[in-house]
C-alpha cells in the first residue's frame, strides 16, 4: 500500500514556519513586555541626558484646538520618573481600556458560550450558509464589526475559529480570517462608525490651518470605504484559504467547549433558538425605545445626535453584553441547560475563570504602554519621521506613498487611530493641500496605512487576547505562531489597499459624496 506524502511546503510557507519558530522561542508575552519594560526604561534615560525633543503642532481630539507643542524625551531613571513607577501602577491598569470592555462584555458572551447559543448560533449558520461563502462571511463580518468598535475582537474571532472548527477546518484560519476582517480593515465600513466622526473633525481641524472656509464631511471617504470593503474582504478571503489554511494543514486537536462542535440540531436546540430570539426581539425593541424617540435617554442631550459623540454609541459594549446575556439566559431556559439563578451565575464565573492569564497579561502590558508614552519617545519619533518626509522634495504622488511608508511604521508602537492623527493631520493635511491634494485624498491614505499593522503588532492592547484564544486550540501557540499567521494579511492587505489608492487618485474618482 502506497505511503500518504504530505505535498512539499513553498518557499513562503518555509518562510513563514520561521517566522513562527523564532517568535514562539522568545519567552512568554508577559515577560516580553516585562523585558520591553527595561529597555524603555534605559532608552529613556539616554535620550534624555542627549536632550532629545521635538518641537510640533497637534489638535487637541477633545477642544479641536491647535496645540504648540515640544515634545522632550522623558526619563524613567529621574526623580519624577522614578515617582511615576511606582505611583501610577494601579491607575495604568484601570485605565487600560480592553480590561474593562472585556470583563463588561464576557458577562454577557460567557454565559452565552457556556449556555451553548454560540455554538447553536455557529451549527444554525453553517446549515443556512454555502460552505464556499463561510470564509467570505467570516470576514465580511469581521470588517462590518468596526461599527461596534471593538466588540468583534471579542465576538468574531472566536465564534470565526468555532465556525471553521465545526465545518472540520482548522479552527486557527477561522481565528485568523476573522482578526484580518476585525483588525487589519479596520479603518472602513459599508457604514459611517463611530471612528469616522473623529477622524473628520481632526481633519477639518487640520484644514483649517490653511482655509478657515473649507471642511470635509463625515461620507468624505464613504464611496473609498465601501470599496475598499468589498475588494479587501476578497483578498481575505484568498489569503485565507491558499495561504494560511494550506500551511495550518488539518487539525487534530482537541475540541474546546463551547465552540459548536458536535451540536445535533436537537429538539432542546430548536427549542432553545426559538426562546432567544423572542428575547433579541424584546431586548431591540426596549433598546429601540430608549434610543429613537426625540428626547430618549440614548440620543446626546443637546444635538438629539446618535451616532458619534452620542450615550448610544458610549453604550455600546454594555448594550451588547446585555444582548447576549439576555438571548443566552432565553437559549438557556429552552434547551434546559440553565435551570436556575446559580446555573447562570457559574456560567458567567467559569468564563471569568478562563480570563485570568489575560488579565495578568494585560497588568503588564498596561505598564509597558504607560511607560512607553510617559517617555514621549513615541512621539519624538513620529514627529522626527514626518518632518523628514515634510522635507523631502518630491511630487505629490511619491510624497502620498512616503506617507502610506511612515504612518505604516509608526503604526507599529502608536496603535490608536486617534492618537496618531492628532500628530500627523496638522503636518500633511495642510502640507498636501499646498500641492493641490484634497484632504479627502490624505484621510483615505491614512485609513490604508493605519490598520493592517494592527494584526502584526504586539503592542496592539487586544493582541494577547489573539495568542490566548489560539492557545485554545494549539497549547504551544504563542507570538510568533500569530504573527506567522497574520503576515500575509498585513502583505496582502497593505500591498493591494496601497494600489487601489494609487488607481483612485491617478483616475481623480471622487472619494465620496460631493
Amino acid at each position: 500500500m502506497s505511503q500518504m506524502h504530505e505535498p512539499p511546503k513553498t518557499v513562503l510557507q518555509k518562510l513563514l514556519d520561521g517566522v513562527e519558530t523564532v517568535g514562539n522561542k522568545v519567552p512568554h508575552p508577559a515577560v516580553i513586555f516585562l523585558v520591553l519594560i527595561g529597555i524603555v526604561v534605559l532608552l529613556s534615560h539616554v535620550f534624555y541626558v542627549m536632550g532629545t525633543s521635538v518641537s510640533y503642532q497637534r489638535i487637541n481630539p477633545q477642544t479641536h484646538d491647535i496645540e504648540d507643542l515640544t515634545a522632550t524625551v522623558k526619563s524613567l531613571l529621574t526623580a519624577d520618573g522614578i515617582r511615576f513607577l511606582l505611583t501610577s501602577a494601579v491607575r495604568n491598569f484601570l485605565n487600560f481600556g480592553p480590561v474593562g470592555v472585556i470583563l463588561v462584555a464576557m458577562v454577557g458572551v460567557g454565559l452565552a458560550e457556556q449556555a451553548g447559543l454560540i455554538g447553536a448560533l455557529i451549527h444554525k449558520l453553517i446549515n443556512l450558509t454555502p460552505r464556499r461563502a463561510i470564509t467570505f462571511i467570516v470576514v465580511f463580518l469581521g470588517i462590518c464589526s468596526s461599527i461596534a468598535s471593538d466588540a468583534g475582537y471579542l465576538v468574531l474571532i472566536p465564534l470565526g475559529a468555532g465556525i471553521f472548527l465545526s465545518l472540520g477546518r482548522h479552527p486557527l484560519a477561522g481565528l485568523a480570517a476573522a482578526f484580518s476582517g476585525v483588525g487589519a480593515v479596520f479603518g472602513v465600513n459599508l457604514l459611517i462608525t463611530p471612528i469616522d466622526g473623529i477622524l473628520t473633525e481632526i481633519t477639518n481641524d487640520a484644514i483649517h490651518l490653511l482655509n478657515p472656509s473649507y471642511s470635509i464631511d463625515l461620507t468624505a471617504n464613504l464611496y473609498f470605504a465601501i470599496v475598499s470593503s468589498l475588494v479587501l474582504c476578497v483578498v481575505c478571503t484568498v489569503i485565507t484559504e491558499k495561504f494560511v489554511e494550506p500551511r495550518l494543514g488539518a487539525y487534530h486537536g482537541e475540541v474546546p467547549s463551547g465552540t459548536g462542535e458536535g451540536v445535533s440540531g436537537s429538539e432542546e436546540e430548536s427549542r432553545g433558538l426559538a426562546y432567544a430570539l423572542y428575547a433579541l426581539l424584546g431586548i431591540v425593541l426596549v433598546f429601540s425605545l430608549l434610543t429613537l424617540p426625540p428626547g430618549a435617554p440614548l440620543r446626546h442631550p443637546a444635538t438629539g445626535a446618535i451616532v458619534g459623540n452620542s450615550p448610544f454609541m458610549d453604550s455600546l459594549i454594555v448594550l451588547i453584553m446585555l444582548v447576549f446575556l439576555v438571548t443566552g439566559v432565553a437559549y438557556g431556559i429552552g434547551a434546559q441547560t440553565i435551570t436556575s439563578s446559580v446555573d447562570a451565575i457559574n456560567a458567567i464565573t467559569k468564563s471569568f475563570a478562563s480570563l485570568s492569564g489575560l488579565i495578568f497579561l494585560f497588568l503588564v502590558i498596561s505598564q509597558f504602554i504607560a511607560y512607553f508614552n510617559y517617555s514621549n519617545m513615541a512621539t519624538v519619533a513620529a514627529v522626527k519621521m514626518a518632518d523628514v518626509l515634510k522635507g523631502a522634495n518630491v511630487g505629490s504622488l511619491p510624497l502620498l506613498l512616503g506617507f502610506i511608508a511612515v504612518v505604516g511604521i509608526v503604526g507599529v508602537i502608536i496603535v490608536g487611530v486617534i492618537p496618531k492623527w492628532a500628530i500627523f493631520a496638522p503636518i500633511f493635511v495642510p502640507l498636501f493641500m499646498k500641492l493641490n491634494v484634497a484632504p479627502e485624498v490624505v484621510l483615505a491614505a491614512y485609513r490604508v496605512a493605519d490598520s493592517p499593522p494592527n494584526v502584526v503588532t504586539p503592542l496592539m492592547p487586544y493582541f494577547g487576547l489573539i495568542v490566548v484564544l489560539a492557545q485554545r486550540y494549539q497549547q504551544e501557540a504563542g507570538v510568533g505562531t500569530v504573527v506567522a499567521m497574520m503576515l500575509p494579511y498585513y502583505v496582502g492587505v497593505f500591498a493591494v489597499w496601497t494600489l487601489l489608492l494609487v488607481a483612485w487618485f491617478l483616475l481623480g474618482l471622487p472619494l465620496g459624496p460631493r
